[in-house]
């Protein structure tokens, strides 16, 4: 077995620094897309030189192992699908990835106000199950509320809990 294809251990002093972070990001890679600067951050945290690290990053980016854009699609997609997050709360996580807001903007067109909607109207009826004991009101607040910490606009949430409020007051299922 060659010295090029050992593992290289990121703890040995006498490894090669560029074989060090080149593992250092597979490795970052291996379990999900990164943006730029989480796998930057990465590098710096192991104290990989900064220009060692931007040259990586660079060739990575050049091969298609890092690409914001596509790392951004991804993360809208999943987070809202799974989480039911709105452009605002999805655009903050986004920033604080270190990742463009044009960028981040182009990933969050994706999300169009019918699908928001219907997402609101899902975290809704969900929520609506474990809060029949309580009074429209509380209800009210508590489902407003659940849709802000998502980051629904005001506008939106209380329109979806009016509407979900006055279909379970008609005794219609609410089971999506």
């Amino acid at each position: 077995m060659t010295s090029e294809s050992a593992p290289v251990d990121p703890q040995d002093v006498d490894a090669d620094p560029e074989s060090v972070a080149r593992t250092i990001l597979l490795d970052q890679l291996s379990g999900r897309a990164r943006s730029r600067r989480e796998l930057a951050d990465k590098l710096a945290q192991r104290h990989v030189p900064d220009e060692l690290a931007a040259r990586l990053l660079d060739r990575f980016e050049e091969v298609g192992l890092v690409d914001d854009a596509a790392f951004a699609q991804a993360w809208v997609e999943g987070r809202h699908s799974a989480r039911g997050l709105a452009p605002r709360a999805l655009a903050q996580e986004l920033r604080r990835k270190g990742v463009a807001d044009e960028v981040a903007r182009d990933a969050l067109d994706q999300l169009g106000p019918d699908e928001l909607e219907e997402a609101a109207r899902a975290l809704v009826r969900k929520k609506l199950r474990s809060l029949e004991r309580f009074d429209e009101a509380t209800k009210t607040r508590r489902l407003v509320g659940l849709l802000a910490r998502k980051g629904y606009s005001s506008g939106l949430a209380f329109a979806v809990v009016k509407e979900q409020l006055a279909l379970d007051d008609t005794g219609k299922d609410l089971t999506p």
